[in-house]
């Protein structure tokens, strides 16, 4: 007599494709909760690798930044300071300048301006960089509309100023710095 029993096997097999799908479910709950922690985690690794390489910050306004003297501008320099403007969606924005020459030490201001195209109220951010990359330490900003989100009214233009001054102790061999910002609106922030 035979064991191999066609019901028998069916049931095996059965049993044995129950088991498998139970170990597949299992593994497939462990990748998605390591796709998850990594994905939440990418959020503070970002921010520290922005913070680190010193592009695509939110800028805070330095506390530490105080206006130079008159006496520390260094009159056998002059550096020129570049603009540069990038916008993402709807928003039309640029410098009123594209350049401006500056004695280290020296205080300028630059307006920007600003056009909210859309027929809503907006929140908006910008984002400095600066090139060459070494340039960003002594490029110091006394008032700069990137320290705060910038809400604009419904096709709203307006013209936001940037006060700032260039550290004398800026490398002699850098002779022009490029300030460039990225103008964005904020997600979710229709008001």
């Amino acid at each position: 007599m035979s064991t191999d029993n066609p019901e028998s096997k069916r049931a095996q097999a059965q049993t044995l494709r129950q088991r498998l799908n139970g170990q597949m479910f299992k593994k497939l709950l462990v990748i998605a909760a390591v796709m998850f922690g990594f994905g939440y985690a990418l959020v503070p690794v970002y921010k520290q690798i922005c913070q680190l390489t010193g592009v695509n910050f939110l800028t805070p306004k330095d506390g530490t930044v105080v206006a130079p003297m008159n006496s520390q501008i260094d009159k056998t320099r002059t550096i020129t300071v570049e603009f540069d403007s990038n916008s993402k969606g709807t928003l039309r924005f640029r410098p009123i300048v594209g350049s401006l020459q500056v004695h280290p030490g020296e205080m300028a201001t630059v307006m920007y301006e600003v056009v909210n195209a859309k027929p809503v109220t907006i929140n908006a951010q910008a984002i400095p960089s600066y090139a060459p990359e070494a340039s960003g330490q002594f490029f110091k900003k006394v008032e700069c509309f990137c320290f705060t989100q910038q809400t604009l009214k419904a096709h709203e233009a307006r013209q936001m100023p940037v006060v700032f001054f260039v550290d004398p102790a800026l490398p002699k061999e850098i002779t022009t710095i490029t300030l460039s910002y990225t103008f964005f609106e904020i997600d979710g922030s229709k008001v």
